[in-house]
């Protein structure tokens, strides 16, 4: 695959436009190694579309009409759950490359680019590695209903990159931290060490992306002299519905840097 990119909005608004699920991951592995080997250092400012594109399965639903399936030693559950992480992943890829390219009155610095085109990347693999082990298990990527709200979630920050910091990587994200745990003790309880094994390393490097998320907030507030908890909560009862839920698993949050002091007094 050959790829010619002149900064790396452009980067981000080919990658977004990319429909094909495969096509668009592949492309992002390409896009972030142009970035992180020196092969891209403008910036740019390209103009983003609202909606990424997306290829024609899966149906996209209201999340209540997405059926549920229990975890057992047959493929259906397994491939029900291993295919909403799958779709999960491939708006996270979409998420990133936004959140590189949405915001550049912002100036931000490099540093700001070089973690959120790795977040892509990290993204990007999750993607491969889990339509790879749905192969495996007789499915693939749109064989299932799926429902559209994490990119719902970044319409309602496009226009504020604090508010997008605040609700995707240290709402959403943080939320991901809290439920694999429990996920694979079920898989490994029905003996799916392999499925387990894939949602290990999705955890494991979320955890640096909640710090990203973290770091990148904490710097915002500090260059615009304001208080961070306060502004964190206040971002979050203005663009996210309901409280957050617990159990929160402190270990992983703790682990990014993400203090319960932030999230533990909007808890249900």
């Amino acid at each position: 695959m050959t790829i010619t990119v002149s900064s790396l909005t452009e980067a981000a608004y080919i990658a977004l436009m990319t429909a094909d699920a495969v096509e668009k991951a592949n492309s992002t592995r390409l896009l972030a190694a142009k970035w992180s080997s020196g092969d891209i250092t403008d910036i740019g400012n390209t103009s983003l579309p609202d909606r990424p594109a997306r290829p024609e399965k899966p149906d996209l639903k209201d999340p209540n009409d997405v059926p549920r399936r229990k975890l057992t030693t047959g493929t259906t559950g397994r491939s029900a759950l291993l295919h909403a992480i799958a779709h999960i992943e491939l708006n996270a890829i979409d998420l990133a490359w936004d959140v590189v390219a949405r915001f550049p009155h912002e100036n931000m610095p490099k540093g700001f680019y070089d973690d959120w085109v790795k977040v892509a990347d990290d993204e990007a693999r999750h993607f491969l590695m889990i339509n790879d082990r749905l192969k495996e298990l007789g499915s693939f990527y749109g064989a299932m209903a799926a429902h559209d709200g994490l990119w719902q979630a970044s319409q309602k920050t496009a226009h504020d990159l604090k508010a997008r910091l605040a609700i995707v990587p240290l709402v959403l994200e943080a939320r991901g931290l809290d439920v694999t745990p429990p996920m694979l003790i079920k898989l490994r309880t029905v003996r799916d060490d392999k499925s387990a094994d894939c949602l290990q390393i999705i955890h494991d490097d979320e955890i640096t992306h909640v710090a990203a998320g973290k770091r990148w907030f904490d710097y915002l507030c500090e260059r615009d002299n304001l208080e961070k908890i306060s502004t964190w909560q206040n971002l979050v009862r203005q663009h996210y519905h309901g409280f957050l839920k617990r159990p929160f698993n402190t270990e992983s949050r703790d682990k990014a840097k993400f203090a319960a002091a932030f999230y533990e007094p909007l808890a249900d």
